[in-house]
């Protein structure tokens, strides 16, 4: 269903509301699945209509989606046994037993047996666990409790618990709106026509014998008729040039003093429509004519939008009235001190990464900047201060910086994606850097932006160009593009602008800023002045922020007589709404705050760091971080709220985190191979200076180490065919170079005694090779797909062993089948076997999984392993499957015939049918980071299509070795980032930017491993590229390189019998664990399946030269031997 199909949902259960049709308000929450509305189901649950409760939950989720589900219907139907049991009504809780019950013992025997046994007692309260159970009432309530916490956790439910904000009866505005817009059209428009349905269109027609009546008698600006109209849109409304120069003027009296104009008379005021009678028409509030005279231009509904936010407008109506909140804890806070990170300099500004969530910038005191990989605890770079081009600085600058003033840091920030990041300075100038890489950030622009120092800097995306918004103490508000263009200057302040806000409320955007004599103002995108004038309380320094989410707007500061504030704002009334209490009596300079989680507040005062939750004004909490923070220390949350770093006294950085913080730092494994060095760090080890006009840049030498999800940078190809632009030929000059001092060698395990290996049970059948193979989601499974079209399920069982569950070489795990003894067979109805291409695909929560062998698609259910539905019979057959990653219902299918299916499972209907490829699909790979989908297909080819619009953007051809047909599989994957894409093929391994489609790293077999490519896969962070060969051999590359780290011979995991045999065995499919990134398995051409895995002496693949085991080294191996040079 469309954007706007979901809309107009939402319009017509508000329309049901306000007309207080309750029962269809909520039959259609549950068949549309869009809004949970839980008031409804809480008075349910609290009435005990058992049924009606699950029906409801139904709309939305079934019992086995995933854990989350199956927590919510057990403790249902567990409350409604043991009322039942209550009421000494022993039938009734025998039949929910059996029938409601029993599905869960498939998952925990063990507790059914218990829940059976309560039926022997003569009260459940004897059960020791039960003993505190009391009254229904009670009881309801506390289980209501869990079930609002499991609701807003389970990630089906996201996005569907708050009802959108619209104005009170929208949907009979919209219909007020296109009357007035078909009185329009009409050529005879009466003055007052006399509407009498809504079933047809609207036309004013000739009484018989009439003569046509006057021209209308309605004010000149009333209605402004277009010479012509535009065509019907995709909907069916017509939309008339002149629209478009309306809106654009309609920000124009966007004032908040502005006084409202007279209302024009409504079109349809004779309409039998009973409107309510705050409703008018959109044609209103006539604005300053542009045009000719007599002509006025109206506000659209974005201006009416803007007014609300920034100054008392009409009454906003919210459905339901009361706002779900999700459930927090006070543990949801990173208090923990894991490190301490010595920067030798006083930090002034600290920012992490918005997508790389360890990574984090900071700016300094002595104008320097560092990028730190707080999971590795060190650098990734440094940039010492230099300007870089003087001779282009204003005199003004120029004469600045021949005082020899001291340069610092005031603001350091992140662009929304990552891939810029900017720094101001306490005089004139702003830095921006282009982020490629872990230890790779690029001079990209330096600006000369206000006379005196640069006090804020932040991005925007004005009109979807990312921009550069700037303040400084010349009282200015600027706007930059990237290339360093102005295109808006805002005048207003009357003392130096202190921070600014950039924000965007649905499509319209703002900017926020404030100055050392506390105003607050607010401006758009034009040359229209400030649009509000706020007092922040203080009256001098203050910052302003949104919540995550961006429906709260806080601000923090201090007054000169040293007294800090903490308030939320009111914006629709331009008023506090919520003032913060906890600050002691006086600061000696200003306080710093930042948001986290849509929960929590935290500022940094009197050597402390002080929480509060957003509904509270109290302090929730207060730390001091073990001590040694400065008066009043900076802090910064990172984008997922699991760090915090905060500056100490001694010129470092603390590093706090909460438990999934913890998990986060601890899964950075840090690098050891010099070979990661960036061509930027082989330039500053060599001494090379980069120079920009008379400036010189200097780039301090570091020891390096690679983020584990770290975006895309151009650099050379190591072993590739295609000749490289000057730039990236310097590059990879320069990166092989450095290459040549490298120490590393080529670790190769031989013996099945240097790494852990186990073999899956019932696996091994020579007539059937494994064609795919996944891990479950979970990582406590395997999943592979044999060419006989029969898929086979292996899960490892909880225990001393294996504590944690999850897939590991150190068990032997179960061949797992359900108790109905089926197996996972797909159609092969006449199915050649030989020739048929098997394929399969994983929901994301492992309830279902979906396969085809040549026949129909099935989608069978994991806990049952029953075919709950087939469709997309052949011809063509299906060649490959995936889920879109946003929505479980549509699925990507690529077929034998070359084109691509988007199909909806749901409604059984093919959506669209992509064309593109000359032969079969053979991968596909979504990213939403890009909003594409790349396709791959047995005529080494690339095609990119919009998930939009399901359009063709691009399609490029793999390069393959000189005399070598475009044939072959070719298979394709996204990193973690979802920029860069793993390319395979049989000829193979390559890395593309997909932003641009461009190939920035190649690697082709060669010794030690010179057979065709079978199978390629990323490790689950992204880290590793494991790749098997038609030989036998597995080899572990770097991802950021191409460089092998590691070979694994066919004799560390294959029995001898095998090696002695006269036919090779080898791995067909190669696959990773989802969270374990050193783990993975491969599925064999005779069958069989096997996890591998490094010691856990050694935790990692690959060692470099100072490590010292038992594992064989090839002698002589270096990154010399790995690149054609």
């Amino acid at each position: 269903m469309s954007s706007l199909s979901r809309e107009l949902v939402f319009l017509i259960l508000q329309f049901l509301e306000e007309e207080k049709f309750k029962e269809s308000v909520h039959k259609l929450e549950q068949e549309s699945g869009f809004f949970f509305n839980m008031k409804h189901f809480e008075e349910k649950v609290h009435a005990g209509e058992w049924e009606e409760v699950e029906k409801y939950l139904s709309g939305f989720t079934k019992v086995d989606d995933n854990r989350y589900s199956m927590k919510i219907f057990f403790e249902i139907r567990k409350q409604k046994y043991l009322e039942a049991l209550d009421r000494q009504d022993k039938a009734k809780a025998v039949e929910i037993l059996v029938g409601d019950l029993k599905v869960f013992s498939t998952f925990n025997e063990e507790l059914y047996k218990e829940i059976t046994q309560l039926l022997t007692l003569a009260n459940f309260r004897e059960n020791e666990q039960l003993s505190r159970y009391g009254d229904t009432k009670t009881a309801r309530g506390i289980m209501l409790i869990e079930l609002k916490k499991l609701i807003e956790a389970n990630p089906l439910f996201r996005e569907k618990l708050v009802f959108p904000t619209l104005k009170s009866s929208r949907l009979r505005t919209l219909i007020n709106q296109s009357l007035n817009w078909q009185h329009q059209l009409c050529k005879n428009p009466r003055p007052n026509p006399d509407i009498k349905t809504l079933f047809t269109d609207h036309t004013c027609s000739l009484p018989n014998g009439a003569l046509p009546p006057t021209p209308v008698n309605l004010p000149t600006a009333a209605v402004v008729k277009p010479a012509t109209y535009a065509s019907l849109g995709a909907h069916g409304q017509p939309f008339p040039p002149t629209a478009a120069a309306a809106n654009a003027n309609a920000f124009a009296g966007w004032m908040a003093n502005a006084a409202s104009s007279t209302v024009q008379a409504s079109i349809v005021a004779a309409s039998s429509l009973p409107f309510p009678p705050n409703q008018v028409s959109i044609l209103k509030r006539p604005l300053a004519s542009s045009a000719t005279s007599g002509v006025v231009e109206y506000q659209n509904a974005d201006h009416d939008h803007l007014m609300k936010r920034l100054r008392p407008s009409q009454e906003e109506v919210t459905y339901p009235t009361l706002r779900q909140q999700a459930s927090w804890n006070l543990d949801d806070l990173p208090r923990t001190l894991a490190f301490t990170l010595h920067q030798g300099s006083s930090v002034t500004s600290l920012d992490f990464h918005p997508s790389l969530h360890t990574l984090l910038l900071v700016g300094c005191n002595n104008g320097d900047m560092t990028l730190w990989e707080a999971g590795l605890r060190e650098k990734l770079g440094s940039k010492i201060f230099k300007i870089w081009d003087i001779q282009t600085c204003t005199l003004a600058f120029q004469t600045t910086v021949a005082k020899d003033a001291p340069f610092s840091v005031t603001r350091v920030t992140w662009s929304p994606d990552g891939s810029f990041c900017g720094a101001a300075f306490s005089k004139h100038i702003i830095h921006l850097y282009q982020y490629m890489g872990p230890n790779d950030l690029r001079p990209h622009l330096e600006i000369d932006a206000h006379v005196g120092g640069v006090n804020d800097i932040a991005f925007s995306h004005p009109n979807k160009q990312l921009c550069v918004v700037t303040c400084g103490d010349d009282k200015l508000i600027k706007v930059w593009d990237l290339t360093g263009r102005k295109l808006f200057n805002f005048e207003g302040h009357d003392a130096p602008v202190y921070s600014i806000c950039p924000h965007q409320k649905e499509n319209i955007q703002f900017i926020f800023s404030t100055s050392t004599d506390g105003k607050i103002k607010a401006w758009l995108y034009d040359n229209g002045g400030s649009r509000v004038d706020y007092d922040a309380p203080g009256h001098w320094c203050t910052t302003m922020l949104y919540s995550a989410d961006g429906s709260r707007l806080f601000s923090c500061g201090t007054g000169k007589d040293g007294e800090s504030f903490l308030v939320e704002w009111n914006e629709t009334e331009g008023a506090i709404k919520r003032t913060y209490l906890g600050f002691r009596k006086k600061s000696a300079g200003v306080v710093h705050f930042d948001t986290t989680q849509n929960h929590f507040l935290a500022v940094g005062e009197d050597a402390q760091i002080k929480f509060w939750e957003m509904d509270t004004v109290n302090v929730l909490t207060t730390i001091d971080a073990d001590g040694g923070l400065p008066n009043l220390p900076r802090l910064r949350f990172n984008k997922e709220g699991n760090l915090l770093a905060v500056t100490t006294a001694d010129n470092g950085i603390k590093i706090l985190a909460n438990a999934a913080g913890m998990r986060a730092l601890r899964a950075v494994e840090p690098q050891t191979f010099e070979a990661l060095r960036s061509p930027m760090e082989a330039a500053a080890v060599k001494g090379i200076q980069q120079v920009s006009g008379s400036s010189v840049v200097k780039v301090t030498p570091v020891s390096c180490k690679v983020e584990r999800s770290s975006p895309v940078r151009p650099s050379a190809i190591l072993n590739g065919v295609e000749s490289m632009s000057r730039s990236l030929e310097k590059s990879r000059a320069m990166e092989d170079g450095n290459d040549k001092m490298k120490p590393w060698q080529l670790t190769e395990i031989l013996d099945p005694s240097h790494c852990l290996t186990v073999t899956m049970p019932d696996s091994t059948d020579a007539s059937n090779k494994v064609a795919r193979l996944l891990y479950t989601n979970s990582g406590v499974g395997i999943l592979a797909l044999g060419s006989n079209g029969i898929q086979k399920l292996w899960k490892w069982n909880r225990n001393e062993q294996n504590p944690s569950g999850k897939a590991t070489a150190n068990a032997t795990p179960q061949h797992w089948q359900p108790n109905n003894g089926l197996l996972m067979t797909n159609d092969i109805l006449g199915v050649n076997l030989e020739e048929a291409v098997p394929c399969i695909a994983l929901s994301k929560n492992d309830s279902y999984v979906m396969s085809a062998a040549g026949g129909k698609v099935s989608l069978f259910n994991m806990m049952t392993f029953k075919v709950m539905t087939t469709f997309m019979s052949p011809p063509p057959a299906s060649t490959f499957l995936a889920f879109h990653p946003q929505d479980n219902n549509i699925i990507a299918i690529g077929m034998e015939d070359s084109t691509i299916h988007i199909y909806n499972v749901r409604v059984d209907e093919v959506k669209s049918k992509l064309k593109g490829h000359q032969k079969r699909i053979t991968g596909l790979a979504f990213s939403t980071n890009l909003n594409i989908l790349v396709s791959s297909g047995g005529d080494a080819q690339l095609c990119i299509w919009s998930i939009d619009t399901w359009d063709k953007r691009k399609t490029i051809p793999i390069q393959l070795p000189a005399g070598k047909p475009p044939i072959g599989d070719t298979r394709v994957q996204f990193h973690s980032d979802q920029i860069r894409l793993l390319v395979s093929h049989e000829t193979q391994i390559a890395v593309y930017d997909a932003s641009k489609m461009e190939r920035i790293r190649q690697w082709v077999p060669q010794e030690p491993l010179p057979a065709p490519i079978s199978g390629v896969a990323y490790s689950c962070n992204s880290q590793f590229v494991f790749a098997s060969f038609c030989d036998g051999n597995i080899g572990i590359f770097d991802s950021d390189t191409l460089r092998l780290r590691c070979r694994i011979a066919p004799s560390a995991y294959l029995p001898q019998s095998l090696l002695n045999g006269g036919q090779v065995v080898y791995p067909v499919v190669v696959a990773a664990h989802p969270q374990e990134p050193n783990q993975f398995a491969v599925g064999l051409s005779d069958g069989s399946v096997k996890v591998i895995e490094p010691l856990e002496s050694d935790n990692k693949w690959g060692a470099s030269p100072s490590e010292i085991g038992l594992i064989n080294r090839r002698p002589g191996s270096s990154s010399t031997d790995q690149g054609q040079r």
